[in-house]
């Protein structure tokens, strides 16, 4: 396997390894528990040498010279301009925005986008559409349109093909979203439309914008942060009685690795005529099969199918066994015209980095299982979630046979007030994202959920849970880093 080391975005004196040269990183580098601190306080010394982050988090350079050349073209003092890429998008961010404030806003035609032009005190409202649902412009195409250049198009055919072959798919029922988030929001607009007026159900803690969306679009949502026990037995009474416009999960779920019982929660489902959402990110398609369960399946491709940490986009799969994919065709094939809404220099990059896929995931199980194993045996540590041990007969009813347990592992330390100095000690890169080549560590409560830390770890989250991806670097040097840095411990 490669020795590979890091992801931008501080100096290589500050991580004290060398940065890959790459100008559209998908993730931010915070190499210290204090600058993850620092991140969230949004203290100036730390925020000032960020130099690149994930996008629908941190603005692009490109991305805030695109917004600020509109702003100068279309918006009077007073106001500012958000791009979106198509008029759909920015339609809906009007009407959240308008919704959210009460204010009035408009929309203009911009160098082939669209532009919302909203007051400075509206702006962060509109901001938060752009985090919550995904529906950015790339950095790629701001740059194209600064440079007032246009783009070969990208036919999508052998692209959707290539991914749909991953899990033994019909090219027809895979689309291509901007990113995982998008795909995410399309489904739920269509849910909402499907069966309107009811709340989603969540089961078990999610990525944290995965709840934002049903919190802040649609009827709300019903959250049950575990999928066990009385709970979950009411809750599969309520989805029978057909009370949800859907239920979402993952699967299995992040950061907690915890696999929800899906055979029971399909055969609710399919009694109480409600969609079930699964996404399959964290150990990806390579290692479980979902189809026979859900109605429709959600990966973020940005993840272990590119890898490479350079690229975002998320894919939405219409199960054919569904008695919804006649209703999840009609509305992909609108929503996603010629079944992708990449930009089309982000396809290019997403079709090369697909071909390492299956080697690379293969790799990272082997290696994520190593690293499961040493933490799991380790004195320092109390607690580690991980498919293998996590829920393991839930995972094993979707483990593919030659699938293995994925690259993504949380633990805790016995000694919590030794967590900054381990995480500090712990030579691999430092940042938010997972599945690329190179491994990733961070406190992962602390950068998702610093403003709900109470509510995170009421609902089984520590604040000092530290979450590594695991890559492909050599696994004996990966035990190496991890030994070393639980001497601190």
């Amino acid at each position: 396997m490669r020795d590979l080391k890091t992801e931008p975005a501080w100096s290589e004196e500050d991580l004290g390894m060398p940065l890959p040269k790459t100008q559209h990183a998908c993730s931010v580098c915070l190499p210290t528990w204090d600058s993850v601190l620092g991140y969230e306080e949004g203290r100036e010394k730390v925020i000032r040498k960020l130099q690149s982050g994930y996008p629908r988090f941190f603005r692009h350079p490109a991305i805030s010279r695109l917004f600020s050349e509109a702003t100068t073209a279309l918006a009077d003092n007073g106001s500012k301009a958000v791009v979106f890429p198509n008029r759909d998008a920015a339609q809906r961010a009007q009407r959240f925005v308008e919704k959210r404030t009460g204010s009035a806003s408009r929309i203009s035609s911009y160098e082939g986008l669209q532009a919302l032009v909203v007051s400075e005190a509206d702006f962060s409202v509109a901001m938060e559409y752009w985090r919550y649902t995904g529906e950015i412009v790339s950095s790629r195409q701001a740059e194209k349109v600064l440079q007032g250049r246009t783009t070969a198009e990208f036919n999508p055919k052998r692209l959707r093909k290539r991914i749909a072959n991953f899990g033994n798919a019909s090219a027809n029922d895979v689309f291509l979203y901007e990113n995982g988030m998008a795909g995410l929001f399309a489904v739920y607009r269509l849910v909402n439309k499907l069966l309107p007026g009811r709340k989603t159900l969540q089961l078990e803690f999610p990525y944290v914008d995965a709840m934002r969306v049903q919190k802040h679009f649609g009827n709300g949502v019903v959250f049950l942060n575990e999928a066990e026990g009385e709970s979950f037995e009411l809750a599969l009474r309520r989805i029978s009685k057909g009370e949800f416009a859907a239920v979402f999960c993952e699967a299995p779920s992040n950061p907690l690795l915890r696999t929800v019982d899906l055979a029971r929660v399909s055969s609710a489902c399919r009694e109480g005529g409600v969609p079930l959402v699964v996404d399959d990110t964290i150990c990806s398609v390579a290692n479980i099969d979902v189809s026979k369960y859900a109605d429709v399946i959600l990966s973020s491709l940005t993840k272990w199918v590119s890898g490479k940490g350079d690229v975002m986009a998320g894919q939405v799969t219409a199960c054919p066994n569904s008695p919804f994919h006649s209703d999840f065709l009609e509305f992909l094939e609108e929503d996603c015209p010629g079944g992708s809404r990449l930009f089309a220099s982000d396809a290019r990059v997403l079709s090369r980095n697909v071909s390492g896929f299956l080697r690379r995931i293969r790799e990272c199980n082997i290696n994520g299982e190593a690293v499961a194993d040493f933490l799991m045996a380790h004195p320092a540590v109390e607690t580690i979630w991980y498919p293998k041990f996590t829920t393991p007969e839930l995972y094993e009813s979707l483990r593919r046979k030659d699938g293995g347990y994925g690259g993504l592992i949380s633990f805790v330390l016995k000694n919590r007030k030794k967590s900054p100095k381990v995480f500090d000690a712990l030579r691999m890169s430092k940042g938010p994202s997972l599945g690329t080549d190179f491994s990733l560590a961070c406190p992962y409560t602390l950068l998702a959920h610093y403003d709900e830390l109470e509510w995170a770890e009421g609902c089984g989250l520590e604040r000092n849970l530290i979450r590594i991806s695991v890559g492909r670097e050599e696994t004996q040097a990966l035990l190496d880093a991890l030994a070393s840095a639980l001497e601190e411990a």
